[in-house]
């Protein structure tokens, strides 16, 4: 990255991807090349966010682009590999979750990227709205005191509706998880955020319509589209929460931690203005909750995507710019991204085992 130049920025995969466009834009980048195998489709991207160029093939964007930073929005079975061709031509890496497949792939992405000296990141961006930074901030205090239970919820209604076509996330060669992959994995990430480590997990998980074939693939769905949670941290503090991409008439997520000194209560429900602030309050000395002010702004645009992406993914590709200067810490790291890992393969064995199992170290 130059000095006073505005970094570039190349991102690959434009499902979610495209919203890191005016993110990183917002953030003060410059996104020089888009990447989908849809070249029509990331062509039609590019034009809408004054990107230079579009590319089909990300080894071709890497060749020639060759970005300081590289987004890696693409299905997770395609992570690994453009992870290291990334950082191995020098670029640092934003990657989306689920970091992998599997564990030994996360492993070995965090391992590349370290080995290539370049900053790693994970796309946990749902840290970001103002009333979860200031739920952090508070639990950073003590707000709570000692944790005893922690009750969470991500609900969603894109594949609520037997008609709605399926996609490669249905697919799990190709995403590894359903549910907990795209959901569950966010609040793996807020509880291990806010309250420490899991050690133990227990789930249940099921899927809406297993007949439905995947999209361009003629074997039938099987990665679960919702999963019910239950786990334990190493300070003994219980955990339960539900994840569903199948619930009719939702599209929100919460996060209740409770202690022995109070409670916090987060809630974002991706309706209203200023949708993507959040909500946040606090109940102390067994009274009733009472809500806590946080910082609210203006978001410009319509799209909801657009909003993800200037509202919550601009403050995460600015701490990653940061990082890249030397100035702050490449956090939510790509070893974030490992640690929630180790419990979505704890999660998916415990499922199909239906036992208890331990989250093992990284």
């Amino acid at each position: 990255m130059s000095p006073g130049a505005a970094p570039t920025i190349g991102v690959i995969g434009l499902g979610f991807g495209r919203a890191h466009v005016p993110g990183f834009q917002a953030a003060g980048a410059r996104v020089i090349g888009v990447c989908q195998r849809d070249e029509a489709a990331a062509r039609k991207v590019a034009a809408a966010y004054g990107v230079p160029r579009a590319y089909a093939r990300w080894e071709d964007m890497l060749a020639t682009e060759r970005p300081d930073v590289v987004v890696i929005a693409t299905p997770p079975h395609l992570h690994r590999a453009i992870a290291r061709a990334a950082s191995a031509a020098g670029s640092h890496v934003l990657c989306e979750k689920p970091l992998a497949t599997s564990r030994e792939d996360a492993e070995a992405i965090v391992a590349d990227v370290a080995r290539a000296g370049r900053i790693g990141m994970t796309g946990f961006n749902w840290r970001f709205p103002a009333a979860m930074q200031r739920m952090r901030a508070l639990m950073a205090e003590g707000a709570v005191g000692r944790v005893l239970h922690v009750r969470a919820h991500w609900l969603g209604a894109r594949w609520a509706d037997e008609a709605a076509p399926t996609t490669w996330r249905m697919d799990r060669e190709q995403a590894g998880h359903g549910a907990m992959g795209d959901m569950g994995v966010h609040v793996v990430d807020l509880v291990r955020w806010t309250c420490g480590e899991f050690a133990r997990v227990s789930a249940h998980a099921g899927i809406a319509y297993p007949d439905k074939p995947v999209a361009g693939t003629g074997r039938r769905t099987d990665a679960e589209d919702y999963v019910s949670l239950v786990g334990e941290l190493t300070s003994g503090a219980q955990v339960s929460f539900v994840a569903s991409r199948a619930t009719h008439g939702r599209n929100e997520h919460a996060l209740e931690i409770s202690g022995t000194r109070g409670a916090l209560a987060y809630r974002l429900t991706r309706e209203g203005p200023r949708w993507h602030t959040g909500t946040l309050a606090m109940a102390t000395s067994g009274g009733g909750f009472t809500p806590v002010a946080v910082e609210t702004k203006d978001v410009e645009g319509s799209d909801p995507m657009d909003i993800i992406g200037r509202a919550t993914i601009a403050p995460l590709a600015a701490r990653m710019l940061a990082a890249i200067r030397g100035e702050a810490a490449g956090e939510p790291s790509l070893r974030d991204g490992l640690r929630a890992q180790l419990v979505l393969e704890a999660a998916r064995e415990a499922a199909a085992r239906c036992v208890w199992v331990e989250i093992p170290t990284a």
